[in-house]
């Protein structure tokens, strides 16, 4: 029988259902006021592999999956206009209630693309708010909880329990672990919320005792979880991050009302890093089901790659992870697409099928080991077993595994014209024709198939789109992937840098100005497609096709603005590096008046758009002047590239673009060059569309972020500022 790991025990403990051969589970489902991350997917896949492993086992399973719908909590959210997305639904008229359901929708179609099973009932939160009532007068006639002035606050100190689901367990602990502003209404800080007084204004709301209100987070899933299994109920799920305050809270409130334990195990999914930090909006790695499908990527390929982790271990995204993950899919896919053309066994070789899938469930059951059952596939497949056989194994493990491994059957469907080619080949070959036969293979995969000869045998499939992309361009996932050419000595003249990401437009612009005012001079144009999703990335190849001077580099998702520009600059071969931000229009000659500057070995940076400032916190624009500055702005950035031995490269932490060209400023000025505008280059900026498709909230959010990490580095630095050096009157343009 399964065991899992109970976060409330610390212990493993074996699944006994309460009643006789159904296990009742309750997962936490989305906040739906925007797209679920992959991080969350992870938790999802959690309950579905658990859910799966228990059906393999003969037991029924009762699954509900609550969602939190935006007429709840994150109504504030809402009416604050923080997301972008969401600000122009409701400014198009859409209600809190239509958005909600565009992003259930959204979630309940990611769910089926990673080939989560559904659950049995997606209950809304605002569908239940007469339960949640219901139980938050009960805990205030228990004496667990007490209002004030509208709102209803649960008691903590009532309840002696609280915290141990966490650790949390005595008073400082909490305090830390709540890190809220504290309530002046409340008696303790300690204490949550259960009903909270509706605000002038507020447009979704609901009568209660207490007065017009919303409820807390924490009370919807005691509600709902209670409502559709029981006062009583097996299993709940969810990742860390809910196990406090969400779940503690859950608890308290749950067993306060039925004066007895609800759930029998808890057991939490951990993190899903990207890149080695916690994803986060403001991280800019938030990655969605999306981006993956965007680089041709098969949905199915994430759920490989969380099955190379313990669910209660922490798991590493990265694009070359996931793209490992997409070649050992495909390739047990394609060695299922194999057997299932041998012909059948009837029955042969079931002992071995039988011994193969013991051991695999004997992995499954030990707290959910799918990496090791993952691997155990993998020993099952190069066994010496017959390929009927494997495939037959392979079915029966991918019940639980859930990769949709006999696909192959179903998707692997070429026209009759394509079979007529392959017999045609087969001819030729037999009769040594093996130009033609070439020849005709050639054909074949410049149409999009894969023609595969084995002993006696050829097959045929389409090209995934992940291979058509593969075959296309490479493309790489992070800045360390790619070769230095720093120390290698100049190839040209100049390199003129940009770093696109989608807006084609501006790219087209951008090139076509630079191109046209750069003369005869011997360059090269390096374009970094950062992961670009609307086009750009094929419209750079097919420019480079006609263009010899342009050369692309691709990302296979949109790296930090650091990371891009390091591969900017580490592949950069011009004497004199311009990076130029895809918002400029040059219109005159730039690179002469740019080329005279560097001249003088005392300068590091120049450009049009200077910064000064006083004190290192607040940096103003040139205001039209020429001459030394604190800083360069990064719309037009030029250096001699012998200086990036010396100076080093931008830091990778900034992964939001803003003020990142402040701290690479200082890493010249650090080095002892001076930083020098030219005003009157003709330079033209346009909408900067990164920063005007950003909700105001986030640009601030990212802003300050990365201004921080300018001043812990740079802020007792103020010996650096040209205010502090009195030889620089004589150096004007």
């Amino acid at each position: 029988m399964l065991r899992l790991f109970n976060t409330l025990t610390k212990t493993s403990d074996e699944v006994r259902p309460i009643e006789p051969g159904v296990v009742k589970m309750y997962t936490c489902g989305p906040t739906v006021y925007r797209d679920a991350h992959i991080g969350n997917l992870r938790s999802y896949l959690m309950a579905d592999w658990i859910r799966r492993a228990l059906l393999a086992q003969d037991l029924q399973v009762v699954h509900i999956k609550n969602i939190t719908d935006v007429g709840h909590m994150r109504q504030e959210v809402l009416e604050r206009g923080e997301d972008k997305v969401v600000a122009a639904a409701l400014a198009e008229g859409k209600t809190a209630e239509e958005i909600a359901q565009f992003y259930t929708d959204r979630f309940l179609s990611d769910e089926k693309k990673v080939n989560i099973m559904p659950a049995h009932e997606f209950p809304k939160a605002t569908d239940h708010i007469e339960g949640m009532v219901e139980i938050v007068e009960e805990l205030i006639r228990k004496g667990l909880a007490y209002e004030v002035q509208g709102n209803v606050y649960y008691e903590v100190s009532s309840f002696p329990d609280y915290g141990q689901l966490s650790g949390n367990i005595n008073e400082a602990e909490l305090l830390e672990a709540v890190r809220v502003d504290v309530d002046p209404l409340k008696r303790d800080a300690r204490d949550f919320t259960l009903w909270k007084q509706a605000e002038p204004g507020r447009i979704l709301k609901w009568s209660s005792p207490w007065g017009d209100g919303f409820p807390g987070w924490h009370i919807e899933c005691s509600a709902m979880s209670i409502k559709y299994l029981g006062k009583k109920f097996d299993l709940h799920t969810g990742g860390v991050d809910n196990i406090f305050p969400h779940h503690e809270g859950e608890i308290a409130q749950s067993e306060g009302f039925t004066g007895e334990p609800v759930v029998n195990i808890w057991t939490h999914g951990q993190h899903l890093l990207a890149d080695g930090v916690k994803m986060s909006k403001s991280m800019g790695n938030s990655f969605i089901l999306s981006d993956i499908e965007a680089q041709g990527i098969d949905p199915l390929a994430f759920r490989y790659l969380c099955l190379t982790a313990k669910y209660n271990t922490r798991l590493n995204f990265t694009f070359s992870s996931l793209k490992a993950a997409q070649r050992g899919l495909l390739r047990l896919r394609n060695m299922a697409w194999q057997w299932s053309m041998l012909p059948s066994q009837n029955g042969q070789n079931e002992s071995d099928i039988t011994e193969w899938y013991g051991k695999f469930m004997d992995r499954v059951n030990d707290n959910l080991d799918l990496p090791g059952a993952l691997a155990l596939t993998w020993e099952m497949a190069r066994s010496d077993m017959p390929g009927q056989a494997k495939l037959a194994a392979m079915k029966r493990f991918d019940a639980i595994l859930g990769m949709d491994l006999d696909s192959a059957e179903r998707t692997y469907k070429v026209p009759q014209e394509v079979h007529s080619q392959i017999s045609d080949r087969s001819d030729k070959r037999t009769k040594d024709d093996y130009q033609n036969a070439d020849a005709i293979r050639s054909a074949l995969s410049e149409d999009g198939y894969v023609v595969q000869d084995s002993q006696g045998d050829t097959r045929v499939r389409p090209k995934t789109d992940w291979e058509k992309r593969e075959e296309a361009w490479h493309s790489f996932s992070s800045s360390v992937e790619v070769p230095s050419l720093v120390d290698e000595p100049d190839a040209t003249e100049l390199t003129i840098g940009m770093v696109a990401c989608n807006y084609l437009g501006d790219v087209q612009r951008c090139l076509e100005s630079a191109l046209n005012w750069v003369g005869e001079r011997p360059l090269e144009v390096l374009i970094v497609d950062n992961g670009s999703a609307d086009g750009t990335d094929k419209w750079l190849e097919e420019k480079a096709a006609t263009e010899p001077r342009l050369r692309v580099i691709h990302t296979d998702h949109v790296l930090g603005e650091g990371a891009a520009k390091n591969i900017l600059l580490k592949q950069a071969r011009g004497k004199t590096v311009v990076m130029l931000d895809t918002s400029v229009e040059i219109s005159g000659d730039i690179f002469g008046p740019i080329d005279d500057a560097l001249g003088d070995s005392t300068i590091g940076v120049t450009g049009p758009f200077g910064l000064r400032t006083n004190d290192l916190h607040h940096f103003h624009d040139g205001e039209g002047e020429s001459g030394f500055m604190d800083a360069m702005q990064a719309y037009c950035f030029a250096f001699r590239r012998s200086r990036l031995k010396d100076v080093g490269l931008p830091r990778e932490t900034f992964r939001f673009y803003r003020n990142l060209d402040l701290d690479y400023s200082f890493q010249f000025k650090d080095k002892g060059y001076k930083i020098v505008a030219d005003s009157s280059l003709p330079v033209q900026l346009h909408e900067h569309r990164v920063w005007s498709a950003l909700a105001e909230g986030e640009r601030d959010e990212l802003s300050k972020k990365n201004y921080r990490r300018f001043l812990d580095k740079w802020g007792d630095r103020a010996d650096l500022l040209i205010s502090s050096d009195h030889d620089h009157s004589h150096h004007t343009h």
